[in-house]
């Protein structure tokens, strides 16, 4: 199958340690325009498979953004060629302003003489990411005093600033609002349009109204993949979930404890 060159393309990733596997020859693809989901019950694999990704877990098999290989890269060549990733818990500098948290992360893109000159005003890419994420109006606030939703957007417009092409979400709404989660869905989907946006996630709500497409693992394999509708009607979704199409919408809740 003929891909863009700005896809991931992840193929036969297989990540074992010791005796067990804990990824075993999962195949997905991701494309600017949508938002991808990896879903599954704890110890599925799904944060195995982007560690594996990012760097942080040795693994075989191919994921290639572009033409550029990415598995057996150390973790900060592949943050050079625009892959970049989120935890579970955002990490930002709490006695720092928003607007300081953006400055930094978009100083890491500079050249060592760029840093040295003195700069006028706000970087561009800084005002954009304020834009996109909606943090204009706290810019001038300690990251410490967002809410939970904001500092995980502050996050994602640390990644933007420092042009992310893959952006690779662990979990990004656990433990938010309502409103914080929707207003999360409508970041990705802006994020998403010309960028490849992966979310691994237990919250099945969210899954449903804002992915494009989904993957869903089960003891480190692909299980089934398609659109929402189609992963919920399959039968093999439904017996893992519980037994019923029902229970896929409930038996993952928000905020979960994930232990792959």
């Amino acid at each position: 199958m003929s891909v863009p060159d700005a896809s991931l393309v992840v193929s036969d990733l297989h990540v074992q340690f010791g005796a067990f596997v804990a990824v075993h020859d999962v195949s997905f693809d991701a494309h600017p325009g949508e938002v991808r989901f990896l879903i599954g019950p704890n110890g599925a694999g799904k944060t195995t498979c982007i560690d594996a990704i990012t760097g942080l877990s040795k693994g075989t098999g191919t994921a290639r953004f572009g033409d550029k290989e990415l598995l057996g890269s150390p973790a900060q060549k592949i943050v050079r060629l625009g892959v970049g990733r989120t935890f579970q818990t955002a990490s930002v500098f709490a006695q720092l302003s928003v607007l300081q948290n953006l400055d930094i992360a978009a100083g890491l893109r500079r050249s060592p003489v760029s840093l040295l000159r003195a700069r006028r005003g706000v970087d561009a890419s800084v005002e954009r990411a304020l834009e996109e994420t909606g943090l204009g109006t706290v810019r001038d606030l300690p990251a410490g005093m967002l809410s939970h939703g904001q500092k995980q957007w502050l996050e994602i417009g640390m990644l933007l600033v420092q042009d992310a092409k893959v952006l690779l979400l662990d979990e990004p709404v656990a433990g938010m609002s309502q409103d914080e989660r929707t207003a999360t869905g409508e970041l990705l989907g802006r994020v998403a349009a010309n960028r490849v946006v992966v979310v691994v996630e237990h919250d099945m709500d969210f899954m449903r109204s804002f992915a494009t497409r989904v993957t869903v693992l089960h003891q480190g394999r692909v299980l089934s993949e398609g659109s929402v509708a189609e992963i919920q009607a399959d039968p093999r979704v439904q017996e893992v979930y519980l037994g019923t199409a029902g229970a896929l919408s409930g038996a993952l809740a928000p905020g979960a404890e994930e232990v792959d």
